[in-house]
């Protein structure tokens, strides 16, 4: 985690807190050591940022700062609030765990009639979890996507024929039974979809096609287009 992204988890993380948290409290939830968050602290402080306490006992946000207000309508707030209900059901771990902190970071921001909408819990998304896969870690896919980084899979058909892959990933598709790769396939020379689950090992290669992202993701949509027009 970059270190500014960091520092405004840790507003966050005192913002909501009811009472003074430690250092340790706060490192185990980011994943950081101790000593990076007594940096972060005296940095916060630097700022002018009213963190008060001291190690070993804890720290609070002093009342009257905060961060501006997110101002959504309630329809809005419920759109948010229904999608984040929805990445539950995606088997993405990462993703699932970026939900909760999401949540987390709205209900400390918005006014406190929205608070309300997100904490009452009066929408659901109910259906089958997809396992996460075993070969795969889909967090390196979507990381490979925003990089525009190649992948090489091991990957295995639906007749259970096994081939080495090198992909150039574009998008991810989430679907109830399993997440489904959308990926230039430098094998096949074109678009293909594969699907997490038969994938057998994954790996970073290192080496990029940065700039062709859009251009490759306009001709799989171009694709949707033309089968389209063929099944009318």
């Amino acid at each position: 985690m970059r270190k500014a992204s960091r520092l405004f988890e840790i507003i966050q993380i005192l913002r909501l807190a009811r009472h003074p948290i430690t250092a340790a409290e706060i490192a185990g939830r980011l994943e950081v050591t101790v000593r990076s968050i007594y940096r972060d602290i005296a940095a916060l402080q630097a700022m002018r940022v009213p963190v008060e306490g001291e190690r070993g006992i804890g720290y609070i946000l002093r009342p009257g700062f905060d961060l501006p207000p997110l101002m959504f309508s309630i329809e809005e707030t419920e759109a948010i609030v229904l999608a984040l209900a929805l990445l539950e059901r995606t088997g993405d771990a990462d993703l699932k765990a970026a939900a909760r902190r999401v949540g987390d970071k709205i209900a400390g921001a918005v006014p406190p009639p929205l608070r309300q909408t997100l904490s009452a819990r009066a929408l659901h998304a109910w259906g089958t979890t997809p396992r996460q896969p075993e070969g795969i870690d889909l967090a390196t896919v979507r990381r490979a996507i925003r990089d525009e980084e190649k992948l090489l899979i091991d990957y295995r058909d639906e007749y259970g024929r096994a081939s080495e892959r090198t992909i150039r990933p574009i998008a991810l598709i989430y679907y109830s039974e399993t997440a489904n790769i959308v990926a230039w396939c430098e094998l096949r020379e074109a678009i293909r979809n594969f699907r997490a689950d038969r994938v057998e090992a994954c790996a970073a290669t290192g080496a990029h096609f940065r700039g062709g992202g859009d251009t490759l993701r306009q001709v799989w949509i171009s694709g949707w287009a033309e089968n389209q027009r063929e099944v009318g």
